[in-house]
């Protein structure tokens, strides 16, 4: 026994050291402040480019108070599942906070995005459906795919002619069309009025994962299907996170009646998952106030993502069709990506370096995510670092 763990930690790191030797290895930075537009780090303080906090409320003083007064109320965990004893009325005010926000019947909150992803497509699709998935959608949709035993097939991102003939092509019983509305890596948005078209064409059924929308797109911050008016027969399936704009954490899934009840009894994930701290929801509750209320900071967001295009398109710098605030700058080699997250970060700056698998080999860059905490001056600060870093100044196609 002995030798067998010997030979197995061999193993382990005879390929974790192929990871360093290919610019592939993931270290975790940690953390010793608020969620900010500056975050602290082993004693030093760096302008954050790289959180999901969108709209600036992971920090913000209503959620803490909210999160403060449910734990006084509540205590600090849930105890267990939602079937069980563990959905307090905290959890159950969300949801129905959500179905109005989002415009749909009903919402069921989960743990996590993740387990919402997986959890709802299995719960749908089995053996004699298929699943059609954009071949950029994120890794939690692309896994629910893959374990739902359905005929898994991907089309080309973005492509609603490849996903027509796939379609076409298909006998499955239930056919099920799977994107996420905001790509995370690349930051543009799904065709979703053409998807839900072609959705109707073939009796499929849409599912967009909302979890770079919400709280961003939309005249309330509800996320892709607002943006782009979609009742809930033409998406039926909306998935949100609120851990990112929200600045809390879990996700929801928000359609009818029948999908909601469907996804209680038969999404192993909701099931067999203690639920979130009721003051996690509580907080969520705080942030959907604000998000509806504090319009102005979705306004704030959409004039910081215009000036760093511009600005990034200056000074030659090659960026992805994005509007939203995810804006990826492409370098190309993981090697030259860490080294222009590394000369950042000499400068200040906190970035995501984004390499393979992640990304398609070739194709690493700088995650840079913008948020409602920052300001102009800070933005421009960000470029200025860009304009002066190895590999980048200059070069309009790396």
């Amino acid at each position: 026994m002995i030798n067998s763990r010997l030979n197995m930690d061999q193993v382990l790191t005879q390929a974790l050291d192929e990871r360093k030797r290919q610019h592939l290895y993931r270290q975790r930075p940690t953390i010793q402040s608020p969620q900010s537009s500056t975050i602290d780090i082993d004693g030093r303080s760096y302008l954050a480019f790289c959180s999901n906090d969108y709209l600036g409320l992971a920090n913000h003083p209503d959620l803490i108070t909210a999160a403060q007064a449910a734990t006084e109320r509540f205590g600090t965990g849930s105890g267990a599942s939602h079937l069980v004893c563990g959905h307090s009325s905290e959890h159950h005010a969300l949801e129905e906070e959500l179905a109005a926000f989002t415009g749909r019947d009903r919402a069921i909150l989960f743990s996590s995005g993740y387990m919402a992803n997986v959890g709802t497509i299995n719960a749908l699709v089995g053996k004699n459906d298929a699943v059609f998935e954009d071949k950029l959608n994120h890794a939690s949709l692309l896994d629910g795919g893959l374990l739902s035993g359905a005929r898994f097939q991907r089309f080309l991102h973005n492509d609603v002619e490849s996903l027509s003939k796939k379609l076409t092509a298909s006998d499955a019983e239930r056919k099920l069309i799977v994107v996420d509305s905001v790509f995370s890596m690349d930051g543009d948005l799904a065709p979703l009025p053409e998807l839900a078209q072609l959705a109707e064409q073939h009796n499929a059924w849409l599912m967009a994962d909302d979890a770079h929308a919400f709280g961003c797109l939309g005249a309330t911050g509800a996320g892709s299907a607002e943006y782009f008016d979609l009742s809930q027969q033409q998406l039926p399936i909306l998935m949100g996170t609120l851990g990112k704009a929200a600045g809390s954490y879990g996700a929801f899934v928000a359609g009818s009646e029948a999908l909601i009840e469907t996804l209680i009894q038969q999404a192993r994930p909701y099931i067999y998952t203690t639920a979130i701290p009721p003051a996690v929801a509580a907080a969520s509750r705080a942030a959907l106030r604000l998000i509806q209320r504090e319009g102005w900071r979705r306004e704030h967001l959409q004039s910081l993502i215009a000036r760093f295009r511009a600005g990034a398109t200056q000074l030659g710098l090659q960026l992805m069709d994005s509007q939203t605030a995810i804006q990826p700058v492409l370098v190309g080699s993981s090697e030259d990506t860490m080294t222009v997250a590394e000369s950042l970060k000499q400068q200040g700056i906190w970035v995501g370096a984004i390499r393979p698998p992640t990304v398609p080999a070739g194709s690493a860059r700088l995650r840079i995510t913008l948020s409602a905490s920052h300001s102009e001056e800070q933005v421009d600060y960000l470029l200025q670092a860009l304009a002066g870093c190895p590999g980048l100044q200059g070069n309009q196609s790396c």
